[in-house]
């Protein structure tokens, strides 16, 4: 989708540098790219189709432009190669001290009770959340049930190019096809893992009131993926459920596992009495579950991976401990003996809660009053260094937007990257043009006619 049919091609960015730069051209065309190029854009026929024909889900397109109407970018952002690859080699550094018996009885002392019960699935959708500017590159967080990978397959068939020589970046017709698989394939491996031997018959997609939540329409995606592969799936609210017989009922279906979608990482409320019984029990397998909360997404869990002297003597090795030491901002624990440093120093700092979600309590440094300064020092804090986000230009003459990287893994691999493009002090879904986006390898050439 492009501004304009008569514009220049991307390649003419890089004839116009001088010779003694061309070698660094990778670097250029992405910044160029993410600022003048728009080739492939979001077709809003093909975002109906992919939605309501692929999935068979009638109605969808509209909820989805009724509730959320931000939720796709109107264009891809570009990265280059080289750090797509960056990002995959912190994601398996990572994994690989997460496994490591000391980090895990470092991390695991302080967490809650019912966090350190091993049940055997590792959970669904990490989420390792990157800023990458210019140099500037940094493993911000990560999530242990990050939302929204089911819309980046939908959103992956739903893109446009303007021109024949743009449509080489436009991924495989089956990449959106291979992440479903990947993801029902995830399911089961869960499954196997938590020591069932028979096969995975029913899933409850369980939020608390999950009709009224921003994502719902991916609840819905996901009931129709399970049951279009011939699994029973509901969309349950937790006070849906029961336990009786040994098992975890919802109505009339005993339910194997529980994608678990709660922000209640401990399953503390009293809404979720039951989900935490039938949990204790074994009487279901939830994924993501207490544990893996607690050994990923926990804030403080940064400074740890981040200390390769902690991960040196935790028995990482040194190359892999040094990947991290690199990519992820220096982040300490908020402490009072430390309020007068961290105050003096906060325009350079990012104040996140430890067990913060979906960007809710964090802080720029540079916009922190004194109030909310003081909720700081009461609360449990991290304060990281900042980092600042990419830079997505969405339309010709138009301003240019924030962006994140998001990598969904499993197992240490990497399954999708996609970028959330916003504007404001964190993501939000709430910008025009922004939203999830596709991300591609900047090409070694430029792009077509829709650049500046």
């Amino acid at each position: 989708m492009s501004d304009s049919t008569d514009l220049p091609a991307c390649t003419a960015i890089t004839e116009s540098l001088p010779a003694a730069v061309q070698s660094a051209f990778a670097e250029v065309s992405v910044q160029a790219l993410n600022s003048r190029c728009f080739c492939i854009g979001l077709d809003e026929q093909a975002l109906r189709a992919a939605l309501e024909t692929h999935l068979g889900l009638p109605g969808v397109y509209e909820l989805v432009r009724e509730r959320c109407p931000y939720l796709f970018a109107s264009h891809p952002v570009f990265v280059a190669p080289a750090e797509l690859t960056r990002m995959t080699d912190v994601v398996r550094a990572a994994e690989a001290a997460i496994a490591l018996p000391a980090y895990r009885e470092e991390v695991l002392a302080r967490a809650p009770a019912i966090a350190r019960m091993a049940m055997g699935p590792r959970g669904v959708f990490f989420g390792y959340d990157f800023h990458l500017d210019g140099d500037a590159f940094g493993l911000i967080e990560i999530n242990s049930n990050a939302g929204g990978a089911l819309l980046n397959a939908v959103l992956a068939r739903a893109q446009r190019a303007c021109c024949p020589a743009i449509e080489q970046l436009l991924p495989p017709t089956g990449r959106a096809e291979m992440l479903e698989a990947a993801i029902l394939a995830m399911f089961r491996r869960e499954w196997a893992l938590a020591g069932q031997a028979r096969p995975l018959a029913s899933i409850a997609i369980v939020d608390a009131a999950p009709a009224q939540q921003y994502l719902y329409p991916e609840f819905l995606l996901f009931q129709q993926l399970f049951q279009g592969h011939g699994l029973q799936a509901v969309i349950a609210d937790p006070t849906d459920l029961e336990l009786r017989e040994g098992r975890l009922w919802c109505g009339e279906l005993a339910i194997d596992l529980v994608y678990n979608r709660l922000t209640d990482f401990a399953l503390d409320e009293a809404a979720n009495a039951v989900l935490q019984q039938a949990y204790l029990q074994r009487a279901v397998v939830l994924t993501p579950h207490p544990q893996s909360h607690a050994l990923y997404a926990d804030k403080r869990n940064l400074a740890l991976l981040g200390d390769s002297g902690f991960l040196r003597r935790a028995g990482l090795p040194a190359a892999e401990a040094e990947v991290l030491a690199a990519a992820i901002p220096h982040t300490e624990v908020v402490t009072p003996e430390d309020a007068e440093r961290l105050w003096q120093e906060r325009r350079r700092l990012f104040f996140k809660p430890r067990g913060g979600y979906g960007s809710r309590a964090a802080y720029r440094g540079d916009k922190l009053t004194q109030r909310v300064w003081q909720d700081i020092l009461a609360g449990d804090f991290v304060a990281q260094a900042l980092v600042q986000p990419g830079q997505r230009v969405m339309a010709n003459a138009g301003p240019a937007l924030k962006f994140d990287l998001r990598n969904y893994a499993y197992l240490g691999e990497v399954q999708w990257v996609a970028a959330r493009v916003y504007q404001g002090q964190t993501t939000n879904f709430r910008t025009p043009g922004g939203g999830f986006a596709p991300v591609y390898p900047a090409p070694a050439t430029g792009c077509g006619p829709g650049c500046a």
